[in-house]
């Protein structure tokens, strides 16, 4: 199946962008950015360490600054992409090494992954530490003509997922094999890989390499789910010193089970007749169109209406002739339910 999202920074992205809401820091002020290595070549599953030091100032309230220090990190974002959880690199925390919190000189580090093939953007700093999961939709404090870093990646990894059965249908447990390959031979790595395994917000929330577990030497791990795990996100992500440097983040594969059921069998033309109707999996929101058969095969749309809450949708048909005429309610692929039909009714015009 299509992945919602690829391996960095190939494909689409979940958006991450913040709530209309969301400011930079008032208290921080970035004078300028600099970083050591400006071209970074790197290879598989290495990283490449690349120092980045920050003039800024912050206006500090207190007269000390909090327990255990002070620090900032650093978001880099590929070069004219969109925000997103696996489209991002995060720095280490930087810490003040020069001067003090209120004007000082703060150095860390990032460790660039070969999936971040292309051109990343020092985009801007945040006060604290990286927590995705915090709330804080406090947008970062950005500065005049930021730092890019060239990545030559080779070697990138390559991740797939073969999910049993396809499609799952709606209330059933499910199994996906995962598998990290090298893109440029198209054969494993070799060795075990500490991967990570997650649903829902541990797809878009995760820190550190906490929780990993290994693919075999072929690169491929199995896990099975619980139905319920289908309604939310499934990943696999490669660890990063921060956050995950990789992965595939997916929706699970449903068939649109539809049915539908018309008032009346029987109508005066140009009367019309509700036709009541339910999709397994209750896909809220998701159209339902009613369609009519022209002719011998043509199908054509005469109406449309959304899925309810309770997975239950209302269609209305109307006879345009006498005789007995053919309907059935089609499910429009959304999300991840796929194309799907009601059987064929009949609505007798008189």
């Amino acid at each position: 199946m299509a992945p919602l999202l690829a391996a960095p920074l190939v494909g689409a992205v979940l958006s991450g962008t913040p709530t209309a809401l969301a400011a930079p820091n008032p208290d921080l002020t970035v004078h300028s950015v600099t970083v050591d290595k400006t071209r970074v070549a790197v290879a598989g599953l290495n990283t490449v360490p690349v120092t980045i030091t920050v003039k800024a100032s912050y206006n500090f309230s207190e007269p000390e600054p909090p327990p255990g220090g002070f620090t900032l990190y650093a978001i880099l974002q590929r070069y004219g992409a969109n925000e997103g959880p696996l489209n991002d690199l995060y720095s280490s925390p930087l810490t003040v090494v020069d001067g003090t919190v209120r004007n000082g000189t703060w150095r860390g580090k990032v460790d660039v992954p070969s999936t971040a093939n292309g051109t990343f953007e020092i985009f801007g700093l945040k006060v604290g530490r990286f927590d995705p999961a915090s709330g804080d939709n406090t947008d970062p404090s950005t500065y005049p003509n930021p730092v890019r870093i060239s990545v030559s990646g080779q070697h990138v990894p390559r991740i797939t997922a073969r999910v049993t059965p396809n499609p799952v249908p709606p209330g059933k447990p499910y199994s996906v094999r995962w598998s990290v390959i090298d893109s440029a031979t198209k054969q494993p790595y070799g060795t075990r890989l500490k991967v990570l395994l997650g649903n829902d917000n541990g797809c878009v929330e995760r820190i550190g390499t906490a929780g990993t577990v290994l693919t075999d030497t072929a690169g491929y791990i199995t896990k099975s789910y619980a139905a319920a795990d289908a309604d939310y996100l499934n990943c696999l992500l490669l660890p990063g010193t921060q956050a995950p440097v990789g992965g595939l983040i997916m929706l699970i594969p449903h068939p649109s089970v539809v049915s539908a059921t018309p008032s009346r069998t029987s109508a005066p033309v140009g009367t019309i007749v509700p036709v009541n109707g339910a999709v397994a999996g209750s896909p809220a929101g998701c159209p339902v169109n009613m369609q009519r058969l022209y002719g011998a095969s043509q199908w054509r749309t005469v109406g449309t209406a959304s899925v309810r809450q309770s997975g239950r949708f209302t269609l209305n048909a109307q006879p345009a002739y006498r005789g007995r005429i053919p309907y059935r309610a089609q499910m429009v692929a959304c999300r991840n339910y796929l194309t799907g039909y009601s059987k064929v009714f009949h609505i007798t015009g008189t």
